[in-house]
């Protein structure tokens, strides 16, 4: 049997080839919490450090993870599009890049499923934090957009 982090894994590599050149893996895929990691080697920047692109790529898919978990999990079919996204890059990552997200408020994420059902359209914002050896790297608020 395929457990929901590998069933999360294959999607994200075929609905988003780019997963496979971060060398993306899902580490936990469960409605309260994705949590997706990536090797620096091939996100490495001139720096030595964890490139920003590709810290910002895990984020917004850790998003889209956990949009992708939930809508299975209600039984739901849409497309997942992130709309707008803020960033802040706290310190360098010079290790295995790891982004985690949860749902920090359960009644919207409700309210959202709900609005997708009624209308085929919803819009959430979701919270993404990545840590670095010093605590907290990145910081990411992304707007996502699921649709029929």
């Amino acid at each position: 049997m395929v457990s929901a982090a590998q069933a999360l894994e294959q999607l994200l590599h075929e609905e988003i080839p780019l997963t496979r050149a971060l060398g993306l893996t899902v580490t936990q895929a469960a409605p309260a919490r994705v949590c997706l990691a990536a090797p620096l080697a091939p996100n490495i920047n001139h720096k030595a450090t964890a490139f920003g692109g590709s810290l910002y790529a895990l984020a917004v898919l850790a998003g889209w993870g956990m949009i992708a978990v939930r809508l299975k999990a209600a039984g739901l079919q849409a497309h997942i599009v992130i709309q707008e996204a803020q960033i802040r890059y706290r310190q360098p990552v010079t290790d295995t890049l790891q982004a985690e997200c949860h749902v920090p408020d359960e009644a919207a994420f409700a309210r959202f499923l709900r609005i997708f059902a009624r209308h085929g359209k919803a819009r959430i914002s979701l919270p993404v934090t990545m840590r670095g050896t010093a605590g907290e790297a990145v910081v990411f608020h992304g707007d996502y957009v699921i649709h029929s």
